[in-house]
């Protein structure tokens, strides 16, 4: 099975998302200044759609 938190990490680098803080378990926070709205993302990332669900709540048009 795919594995996706390093990739969409990435992305979210690239497009200019950052690191604020680790949450609850394993979730870290993200901030995205395209949506200005703070992002879960979970530190195991096994699903394509919660992979896409992250990039659409950060307001980037890629898709896995």
């Amino acid at each position: 099975m795919a594995s996706y938190e390093k990739d969409v990490k990435a992305k979210l680098s690239q497009n200019g998302c950052y690191f604020t803080r680790h949450g609850k378990g394993d979730h870290d926070i993200w901030f995205s200044p395209i949506t200005k709205l703070p992002i879960t993302v979970d530190n195991k990332i096994l699903s394509r759609h919660t992979a896409n669900g992250i990039m659409k709540r950060a307001g980037i048009k890629w898709r896995f």
